[in-house]
Parts: C-alpha cells; sequence; structure tokens
C-alpha cells in the first residue's frame, strides 16, 4: 500500500491510532485519487483550526505565525499565512503538523 506519511506532534498525536495504519506520531493514510490535502485532512477528521503550522515535503505550507518571513523556511508558497491547502498529495508524501501547543517549537 502507498501512503502519505502524516506526523503529528503535541495534542495532535490524539489522532493517531494503531487501527487506522498509525504508529507513535505518525498516521499512513492511502491518498485518493485527485485527493487535495485539505481533502485527506478533512478525511481523517483532524480540525484546521487546530493545526498551528503545516509542512509538506520538508517545506513551510501553512502557519499562523507571522513571524514565517523572518525566519526564512522554504516555503511551498508565497505567502504561508493563506492556508492554501488545495495542493494534491500523492503516496510518499510526506506531511509535519504541529498543533497550537507546540507554536513555540518550531519557531
Amino acid at each position: 500500500m502507498e501512503t502519505v506519511s502524516i506526523h503529528l506532534y503535541g495534542k495532535l498525536r490524539r489522532f493517531v491510532t494503531d487501527s487506522e495504519g498509525g504508529h507513535g506520531n505518525v498516521l499512513k493514510i492511502e491518498p485518493q485519487p485527485g485527493e487535495t490535502l485539505e481533502q485527506l485532512l478533512a478525511r481523517v477528521e483532524i480540525p484546521l483550526d487546530e493545526i498551528y503550522n503545516i509542512f509538506f515535503n520538508a517545506k513551510l505550507l501553512a502557519t499562523r505565525s507571522a513571524m514565517a518571513h523572518w525566519i526564512r523556511y522554504q516555503q511551498v508558497h508565497e505567502n504561508p499565512l493563506e492556508w492554501k491547502l488545495n495542493i494534491p498529495v500523492k503516496p510518499g508524501d510526506r506531511v509535519g503538523l504541529f498543533g497550537r501547543d507546540m507554536a513555540a517549537l518550531v519557531i
């Protein structure tokens, strides 16, 4: 089975269960054809309002921190404050989700 790995940090770890193919803080999900990250997160029922930072394949995709431009992470989009999650996911993609309780650790 080809999967997308979703790494969950902080209180978001509660969304990982062994019955869903998860282990520790990693949830492995088989993407559906044409599925976007936004759709995938909705399917696994991870609420966007609980997420502070999203990394997609080691690049910052979305954040709630205005410090993002100062930190100079490699970014998927020019403005990660816009929360554009309509990017397609494919097997092998890696997503890092940091909850609001982990915001300071990412900065």
